[in-house]
């Protein structure tokens, strides 16, 4: 064999070992996005990453909505009262981390002590808070207000506080009316107008 043919040899062999690791740095596997949603809405759904789409829009392999809109909207939602008008939009606003604190809401019990266990992550909490709340009720069959979907921690959790509950009451006026007379007739007399939303944070013991 002459210097000539080894010399190109050793070039081809060079050649095809760049090719294949090439081809080796490319070869990769992509990590499989997947997302819990809530699949509840007629027509929206949140995701657990905070964003909110209608359910044409999901993607049907990772359950995720397209990360284009906004994420954490509060669309709809009265963040004194924590409460909003809408399941979807009460979940994404109650994921943002400013707003609902991991370490809370992990200790709060979803059923009675009896029985009772806590939620798993802050998804779960949203999802359950805002579908479900006793504090938004009045005679447990109907809503004191079309903002009856409420992300606030229950008034008995460790993570509820006075200020807490101050703040719930911001800009409102309390007037104290005669035994069995209506929030209606007492606030009347003042000069001003009943929020019954605000009556079960007006009466918690721990005021």
């Amino acid at each position: 064999m002459t210097k000539y043919h080894f010399s190109i040899q050793l070039l081809i062999l060079f050649q095809l070992s760049s090719i294949i690791s090439a081809i080796r740095k490319d070869i990769g596997f992509q990590q499989i996005r997947s997302c819990r949603n809530t699949v509840q809405g007629r027509y929206l759904l949140s995701d657990d990453n905070g964003h909110v789409c209608d359910a044409l829009s999901v993607d049907p392999q990772s359950r995720c909505c397209p990360e284009n809109g906004s994420r954490f909207s509060c669309q709809g939602c009265n963040l004194v009262s924590q409460c909003c008008n809408s399941y979807e939009f009460c979940v994404s606003c109650c994921l943002h981390p400013s707003r609902t604190q991991e370490a809370q809401v992990l200790r709060v019990k979803i059923s009675k002590p009896s029985t009772a266990v806590s939620y798993t992550s802050v998804f779960d909490f949203c999802a359950g808070r805002c579908r479900h709340n006793s504090e938004s009720v009045v005679h447990e069959n109907a809503y004191l207000s079309d903002f009856h979907h409420c992300f606030s921690l229950p008034s008995n959790s460790s993570g509820a506080n006075y200020t807490q509950l101050e703040a719930r009451l911001g800009g409102i006026n309390v007037v104290i009316g005669k035994q069995g007379e209506s929030c209606d007739s007492a606030c009347k007399s003042y000069g001003q107008s009943c929020v019954l939303n605000k009556l079960l944070v007006l009466n918690q013991c721990d005021m």
